[in-house]
Parts: structure tokens; sequence; C-alpha cells
């Protein structure tokens, strides 16, 4: 067999719910139609949102299960390669040989009451491999990554689970509450790369684990940030020690790292490749800088072997709490999401009543977002230095959650604009323990969290935010702009990664076109395609269909103008119980042909809703 099961008991799906029709109305026969994918175009004026010609009627109930159905635990691998089948279009000729990696929560649930967060759902990591040199087909594998915590909480005689970590955003329903210090569950389930020969599946708490790329067997955690020392590279910047905060910081460093079993150094599950120095760039922070208004950001630079290049360590003064962030020619750039201890919080934590990320809330004090321009290599600018202790401040306050891509454009007379493409929400929306509608008490997710009213405004969607710096450095001015006026909900900004770091003209992102009531937010359902130099506001759509789902898209490149290449993205059809792997041709965003191929993946091989996926070419 090529899928190997790992429990007894079947993915239970709910079938399709179906609105019946009205009471005193017999309704029209009318011939089926399969649901299909379906192009749209804006027009060439302000923003005039398409709307599908396919709308089903919509209903609440309908919309509680396919959205149950993003997260519904796969308890399966597919240890050896299985042949998926092409049920639409055909994969071209000259698509690149390659595989594209997604990883995400594979199990939500154990077998004794327990539900987890998503963030928290053990890491299942899938590859598509094109070999179109020999085989002009896809194989498919899938496997979990074997983390301690999955070792620890998966029998493997009796193919049970039991779930012993609490982690970050979670309460155990069956396990235990008061005193479980098993917070720190590193479960690999966010992003991953392929850098050096060596392919890694990370997370937002702790190392990465490495993973031998053939077979998507576990190797071990691999030692990322204590390997890359602090000899040979430059020291901390921006404050010293002996202050108050740095005594609160040993007082609290025995606590963490000895009871609570937390790294020294947390890495952020957000990397960046800066595609002309050939390097890739990560960020980690102190672990103890979580409870205390400071933060020490290291940046490292690796070579193509994975040898370190350059190391800084910036300290930060304020209580921040950062997932994503961004990089031009010359600096690192991050957004200061504000955060505060909560104490009612805190001991509803301890208690066990609670996520332990209720221990922090956002800190909304502040009417503008600070920005830190950090930069990549001090004393390379003729002697003209900005103070980058002293923040730019965009005049909105921002959540800042992933970045698509940030430039900068210097100017003969020595001025400098930066941009960055963001995808952002609102303080007063973002809430650490209640993302995806999670509730540990619940069996169940609730969607209303991710659709509530007012929520263009609210939930995640697509800014522009542009910095000018004169020739000494100083802000001349800063805003922040809907991106071409598209307010619809959208996440996952993507460019084609030759572009990353440098100016791009194309911005592709998950969105929703809000056809449908019970969920016009999330779960997306569109990939939308705008043209950055265009001054027409005008935005180019694909969307998926009725009841049907995407994820990230990412951008595979083949030749050289920016958008020569083609769109990957994983469809969730919860009408069919199927999901798909989609190829969409970007110069054709908009257009009725914009589907280059649909591939099925076997029922009983569905997965949950992937987070961050990579594609690593041949």
């Amino acid at each position: 067999m090529q899928a190997k099961p790992i429990h007894n008991t079947p993915t239970y799906i709910p079938p399709p719910i179906r609105p019946s029709p009205p009471v005193h109305q017999t309704p029209p026969s009318i011939p089926s139609i399969k649901p299909r994918a379906i192009s749209i175009s804006a027009p060439n004026i302000p923003i005039a949102v398409p709307i599908p010609p396919i709308v089903e009627p919509d209903d609440s109930n309908a919309a509680y299960y396919d959205y149950q159905f993003l997260f519904m635990s796969q308890r399966s691998e597919a240890t050896r390669p299985v042949t998926l089948s092409t049920v639409e279009g055909a994969i071209p000729a000259d698509f690149p040989s390659g595989t594209y990696y997604l990883t995400g929560p594979g199990l939500l649930a154990d077998d004794h009451g327990s539900t987890v967060h998503p963030l928290d759902g053990h890491g299942y990591l899938r590859a598509f491999t094109f070999d179109n040199n020999v085989t002009k087909n896809v194989k498919y594998m899938a496997k979990y990554i074997k983390t301690d915590a999955h070792v620890e909480e998966h029998d493997p005689k009796t193919n049970k689970w039991k779930f012993t970590h609490r982690g970050p955003f979670s309460v155990l329903k069956g396990g235990k509450k008061v005193g479980n210090t098993k917070v720190m569950k590193n479960v690999a389930n966010t992003s991953v790369l392929k850098w050096g020969e060596k392919l890694l599946c990370m997370w937002e708490g702790g190392e990465p684990y490495e993973i031998q790329a053939g077979t998507l067997d576990t190797i071990g955690q691999y030692n990322m940030m204590d390997g890359a020392d602090m000899e040979n590279h430059d020291q901390s910047k921006g404050g010293g020690g002996g202050d108050v905060w740095e005594v609160a910081a040993n007082l609290l460093k025995p606590i963490l790292y000895g009871v609570f079993k937390m790294p020294p150094r947390r890495l952020l599950s957000h990397y960046k490749v800066d595609s002309r120095r050939n390097r890739l760039l990560t960020v980690s922070c102190n672990a103890e800088d979580m409870l205390l208004p400071r933060s020490n950001f290291t940046f490292s630079e690796y070579d193509s072997n994975f040898n370190v290049v350059q190391k800084q360590v910036f300290r930060i003064p304020d209580h921040l709490m950062i997932h994503d962030w961004a990089f031009t020619d010359t600096h690192y750039i991050v957004f200061a999401n504000r955060i505060k201890l909560d104490v009612l919080g805190s001991m509803a934590a301890v208690y066990g009543m609670s996520p332990m990320i209720s221990a922090l809330r956002v800190n909304p004090s502040k009417s503008t977002s600070p920005i830190y321009l950090i930069p990549r290599f001090p004393g390379k600018n003729n002697g003209k230095e900005r103070d980058w202790r002293v923040p730019v401040e965009a005049p909105s306050q921002l959540w800042l959650l992933h970045v698509g891509n940030a430039f900068e454009v210097r100017h003969p007379h020595g001025n400098l604009d930066i941009k960055i493409q963001a995808a952002a929400c609102s303080y007063q929306w973002f809430n650490f323990s209640k993302l995806f509608g999670y509730d540990w008490q619940k069996k169940k997710l609730d969607p209303s969290i991710m659709n509530v009213k007012g929520g263009s405004k609210l939930l995640p969607h697509l800014v522009q935010v542009s910095i000018k710096l004169d020739s000494d450095y100083n802000c001349q001015e800063c805003d922040v702009k809907p991106m071409k006026k598209w307010k619809k909900s959208s996440d996952f900004p993507a460019t084609n990664p030759t572009f990353s770091g440098k100016k791009n003209k194309y911005l592709y992102a998950a969105t929703t076109l809000g056809s449908r009531k019970t969920l016009p937010c999330f779960p997306f359902d569109t990939v939308v395609k705008l043209d950055l130099e265009t001054t027409e506001s005008v935005a180019q759509t694909w969307t998926a269909g009725s009841r049907r789902f995407i994820g990230e898209p990412i951008f595979v490149p083949k030749g050289y103008q920016e958008d020569d290449g083609y769109l990957l993205v994983v469809e969730y059809a919860v009408s069919m119980n199927r999901c798909y792997f989609v190829i969409l041709d970007p110069k054709r965003i908009g257009a009725d042909n914009a589907l280059v191929a649909r591939i099925e993946i076997p029922s009983h091989l569905n997965f949950p809703l992937g987070f961050h996926g990579f594609w690593a070419a041949n």
C-alpha cells in the first residue's frame, strides 16, 4: 500500500449540507452543475469587486461544517510516492522540475477529549514532486514531523494519541491543567525551507527540524541558532546590561529555561532570501523578552552552504511580539507589534483555565505604529548613520501579520524611499487565544471570529507602507494605504522570489470576494493579482468556485519577466470532500483560461489547511 495508516479510526468528514427549497415552492428542475474554477477580472475603473456567477444560497449550518473541514485531523501518512491524477487541464511541458513543500497542522484532536489550537497542531509535511524531464507527472508524499512532542504523545503500539504538552495556545481538556509546565510544544508546523541541501521545518518558538528530502523522514533538530556562534561577528547594539530589566532577565532565565524548558532563544518561523546576494536571512529573539519591555533581535545571514557570513544583535526598548519582518538592500525592518502582560490572564493560564498565551495581550496605547529601520551593514554609509533606536512612526495603528516584499530606491541627491507591502490587521480584532475561532472547551472552531462585522478594516488586509528619508536619514514622510485600494480581507502576500528585496511590479495574495454571507472574510477563496505600477486601481482575480477555499499562493519562476512562471495554490473543495493542487498562469489571472491544471489528492489523503510552503527547484 502507498498510504500507511497510523490510526484505526477513519477521519470523519461531515457530508455537505444543501439548503432546502422554500416551503411553498416546488424547486425547478435544473441540470446538476459541477463546481468549476472561474476567473474574474475587475473592470478598469476604481475597484469594482467582481461577483462570482455561481452563488449557492447561503446556509449558516453548511458554512459551519465547511469551516470545520479545513481543520479536520489527518491521521494517515503517504509514506511512498503516490502518483496524482490531473482532473482538469494538463501539466505544461515547460513546468520546472522540483518539489513544492507545504507544512501545517495535521493532528488537532487526540483520543482523550483534548482539541488543540491549530497553531499547536502536530506538524504535517506534504511534498508535491514534479519530474518533467522523465515522468511528466506529480508524485505526492506526506509524513508527520517526528518532533520530541510527537514521539511523546503518540503510542506506535496502539496508534493512539494523548496530548501531554499544553502548547502556548491551547488547554488540554483530557490532560493535566494545573502545574503543567510543558508549554513550549515545538511542532514544526509553521514554515518550511530548503537551503544549503538541508530541508527544514520551522516553528515560532525553537530550533527547526531537519527532514530527509527524499523520504520525508525526520533527522532531528537542527542547531541553527547556537551553531552560529558570536565569536567572529558583531556584538549586541542598542544598550548594555546592568539596568533593572537586565536584573529581571537574569531572574527569569532559570524559571523559563529550567521549569518551563524554554530554549534560550526562539527562532522566528519567517525567514527571507536575498536573491541578489544569494543569502538566507533569519531572526531570533530571547525567550525572556516575552515578559519584559525590551526585545533582543539577532539577525543572521547565511551563504548557500549554510555558513554564517554576518550576525548582529539589536536591543529595542519596547515589549514586542514579532511574527514576520522585512529587509531591503541596506536595512532590516521590524514593525513594532506592541504587547503587554495581562495579570488576570497570567493567573488563569497558570491554573490551567486558559491558554498560556493569555498572559499576554496587545498594547494599543499608541495611535501610531513604530517601525524600526535597522542597518544591515553599519558603518558603510559614508559616515552618515541614522539612529535606528528612534522608530519611524506610521500614522495609523496596525498589527503586522505577513510581509510580501520590501525594497528601497536611492535618489541621486541621497534621499531614500522605502516601500513595504504587507498584510496587517487591527489591534482591536487581534486576539492570541481566539485565532481561527479556537475555544478549548469546544471541539469545533467558531468561524464567526474570523468573519466579524466591519471586518474589512479589522481583519487582515493588504497595505503599502511608504517611508521617505532625506540624505541625512531623517524621516520626511511615512504613510499607510490600502494596496491599490483593494480592501477585501486578504493575507499571504507573495511575489516572484527572484524579486525579493527588489522593486516589484506585481503582488499576489489570498483573498475573498465576500460572496458567502456567513463566511464573507475567511476562509479565502480567491487569488488576487495587483499591478503596483499602473495608476489605475485595477485588480485581477481568479476564484476557485463555490464552496471551495484556498491557502497561500506560491510563485514558481521560469523566465526573466516578473510574471513569467506559475502560481501554485492548494484548493480545499469542501463541497466534494476533496483537496486539489492547482497550477495557475499568472499572466492570465483575470481571464477565463488562468487555470493550467487541477490535480486531485485521493480522498483518503485529504489534509487540513496548510500554513506556509516553499518551492525547491531541482
